[in-house]
């Protein structure tokens, strides 16, 4: 992990003279390495097939129903928590349920073919926003797609977070380019795959340069998910949601407060309630810099690094919530500081 964190910084140092072809050539080699590889350190991804096949092949709920509800299932045997129902957005959840029909080995394989092509996405994504802000293409998708927690965990372990800010970054694009609608729509789309890409919406009312058209995108595509999610699951998909927000009263050997409790003897829950506090007022800050005309994309990064340092349940595969807004935010501290979160959590290893 070191080797290639030191590789990737000497990439992003000379990626423009090194040109499209060999950036573009590494990122595409090392992205597609991973992809083919096996599987890598978290099992999340056979929670995905597992939720998939209780609501396909065993008629259950994955909102209401745990794995451990089909214990005789194959691909039980890897799922690493057994008991919790699923916390992820209903349109991720339908989108799996036709990999409930294929073996085990084979829908897992796909979920990593969709996380590698979502980095390969966003990397793009990236380039092409960047080359709207002047900001040089090459580095913008070098730091993104390179960068080893990424390659490692978003793609080896083929995360879901991939997907969810691919969606993000497409919301992001439509709306720096005036298609508030779509926006919008790509939006709740992120947020419906995944909760944690909620932080960029009130960045994004007020930064758009129509925010009436973006509300109406947002209201709208959120009107037709609410009844199709209804029809699948009822009202318990809502769980899944509030699943994402009871993780903070759970603890990572990583998380930035319990690693400064665990240093200093603090006591856990005090820091934990300091580091909220803190990013709250962050938050509110930047609301405020946004509303009186500062770049929301900027102000984004800016939450969505906050949030990965204030967390008291920090996983390694959470660093690309920020990573491609970093990219593009025209801001060298926030990037040399994702920088050092990248090297903080090198180390980390899962189960935590």
């Amino acid at each position: 992990m070191w080797v290639g964190f030191v590789a990737y910084l000497g990439v992003l140092w000379t990626a423009p003279p090194l040109g499209s072809r060999v950036v573009w050539g590494l990122i595409l080699a090392l992205v597609a390495g991973f992809a083919v590889g096996p599987v890598l350190l978290s099992h999340d991804v056979y929670s995905y097939v597992d939720y998939a096949r209780l609501g396909v092949r065993h008629g259950l709920n994955p909102y209401v129903h745990p794995p451990l509800a089909a214990a005789a299932d194959p691909a039980f045997a890897d799922v690493t928590w057994t008991e919790a129902t699923s916390a992820y957005g209903p349109l991720f959840t339908l989108a799996t349920y036709p990999l409930a029909w294929l073996p085990v080995g084979v829908a897992v394989a796909v979920l990593k073919g969709v996380a590698a092509l979502s980095v390969l996405g966003i990397a793009a994504l990236a380039a092409r926003i960047a080359s709207w802000r002047d900001i040089d293409p090459l580095r913008a998708a070098a730091f993104v797609a390179l960068n080893p927690l990424v390659l490692v965990h978003v793609v080896g372990g083929a995360h879901n977070d991939g997907l969810t800010m691919l969606l993000a970054m497409l919301a992001v694009a439509a709306i720096l380019s005036g298609r508030e609608l779509a926006g919008g729509a790509a939006l709740i789309a992120a947020i419906a795959t995944k909760l944690s890409a909620a932080f960029l919406v009130p960045f994004a009312l007020l930064g758009a340069q129509h925010s009436r058209r973006l509300l109406m995108g947002t209201l709208g595509a959120a009107l037709a998910t609410a009844p199709i999610s209804y029809l699948a699951f009822g009202w318990d998909w809502l769980h899944g949601f509030g699943l994402a927000g009871e993780n903070q009263s759970r603890t990572s050997h990583m998380s930035i407060p319990i690693t400064v409790a665990r240093l200093t003897g603090l006591d856990p829950d005090a820091v934990r309630l300091a580091a909220a506090l803190l990013f709250a007022a962050l938050v509110a800050y930047l609301l405020v810099w946004t509303w009186r005309g500062g770049d929301w994309v900027r102000a984004a990064a800016w939450a969505a690094f906050g949030l990965l340092l204030a967390t008291a349940w920090l996983l390694p595969w959470y660093l690309i919530w920020p990573l491609p807004l970093v990219a593009i935010s025209r801001d060298r501290t926030l990037q040399f500081l994702t920088l050092a979160l990248t090297a903080y959590q090198l180390g980390a290893r899962i189960p935590l």
